[in-house]
């Protein structure tokens, strides 16, 4: 991070420095940072969401559909969650199973199957949306230095 404030990222960039002292390491320190931060944030609202015994991927399927206005064939729900088409299919059941969706068969073209929200559904989605919202504020930064510095001052030459 800084001098005054180093992080756990430091001692690999000095590691680094040290074996290829020419290597500009900006791009790493920043890459790692983000890495770091974005797995400490998944974790914390994984931590809170769970507290209510909500999963990521309930909260990803179901603002995803509520997005969309309520209903996606699978395949769409599949490549929105980036998921493959067992794991879709068994995250679906698990929705079904719950009253959240259904899945009927599309009449327009039936090799493809319609997930839709039920009304229990929708009203499960904002309950989750809302539970990510307030995990997501109440997330604490990872990074904030124990003993904080004051703001710098800095002088500007009179104009």
């Amino acid at each position: 991070m800084t001098a005054e404030t180093p992080d756990r990222i430091d001692p690999t960039l000095a590691f680094v420095r040290r074996s290829d002292p020419d290597r500009d390491l900006t791009a790493k320190a920043v890459a790692m940072r983000l890495r770091r931060a974005a797995h400490y944030v998944d974790t914390q609202i994984r931590r809170e969401l769970a507290q209510s015994k909500i999963e990521i991927w309930e909260l990803e399927l179901l603002s995803t559909l509520l997005r969309r206005g309520g209903t996606l064939p699978v395949g769409h729900l599949q490549d929105a969650a980036q998921l493959t088409a067992g794991a879709i299919t068994n995250r679906i059941t698990r929705l079904e199973r719950d009253s959240h969706v259904t899945r009927a068969i599309d009449p327009a073209d039936r090799r493809q199957i319609i997930v839709t929200l039920t009304d229990e559904g929708r009203k499960h989605a904002a309950e989750v949306i809302d539970a990510n919202d307030h995990a997501q504020r109440t997330t604490p930064r990872p990074h904030r230095p124990r003993h904080p510095q004051p703001p710098r001052r800095t002088t500007c030459a009179p104009s």
